[in-house]
């Protein structure tokens, strides 16, 4: 088979090498390039792997866990939960806001660009990477869960004091793959409005997030978006 070299920071490709080359990922690749020959797919190819390019694996502190990249036009670019400025905030972004004006008294931000959060370390992944236009979940059991399982993996396996923060049942659901022993593993509802309610709001993961941090010698987030 031919090697796969993804657009990726250079971490992350020696930690998963292993992964871009295995069977399912060329199989993967194979679709996703049959999808583009008949529909816009999203985020654009260079800004698949836009969490792994902004937080090194080294730098990785903070995993927050998403399900599917947001399927309007312009909105993923690569994060879970961000879109870029100028594009609509989506209600579970404004509810963490919400949660994050309510735990720290930070302002809520005109835009909803979390690429801040990134570059100090938090690790915005989506369980599924890419998405066909209009149709959620429409990248779902394609091969991209095997991959991003596998990051999950490596990430409990090759660190420790890493800090999860799982919201709602599917992410949740990845809590088997994390050795609570080593690292941190803070849950709650999705903050979307079908669930904020039963105790996102007010479950405090952002202070509890940079206690944690604190405690063991690590420099906090700053939650704050400008």
């Amino acid at each position: 088979m031919e090697k796969i070299q993804p657009q990726i920071e250079s971490s992350w490709q020696v930690k998963l090498d292993e992964e871009f080359n295995a069977k399912y990922f060329h199989e993967l690749k194979r679709f996703l390039l049959e999808e583009k020959k008949q529909y816009a797919i999203y985020p654009p190819g260079n800004q698949i792997f836009t969490a792994f390019n902004l937080t090194p694996f080294d730098q990785v502190k903070v995993v927050i866990i998403g399900q599917d990249p947001y399927h309007g036009k312009g909105q993923a670019h690569g994060l879970c939960f961000s879109v870029a400025r100028g594009i609509k905030k989506p209600p579970s972004l404004i509810n963490i806001f919400k949660e994050i004006h309510d735990d720290l008294g930070f302002e809520i931000p005109e835009h909803g660009n979390l690429e801040s959060w990134a570059t100090q370390g938090v690790l915005l992944l989506n369980a599924t990477l890419t998405v066909r236009d209009g149709q959620a979940g429409s990248h779902q059991n394609k091969g991209w869960e095997i991959f991003t399982d596998a990051v999950i993996k490596k990430l409990s396996e090759d660190k420790e004091n890493l800090i999860f923060l799982l919201w709602g049942n599917f992410a949740i659901a990845k809590k088997n793959l994390i050795n609570s022993n080593k690292h941190h593993i803070l849950i709650a509802p999705h903050p979307s409005p079908l669930s904020v309610h039963r105790g996102f709001l007010g479950c405090k993961h952002f202070s509890r997030a940079n206690e944690i941090l604190e405690n063991c010698g690590n420099k906090p987030i700053n939650w704050q978006i400008i």
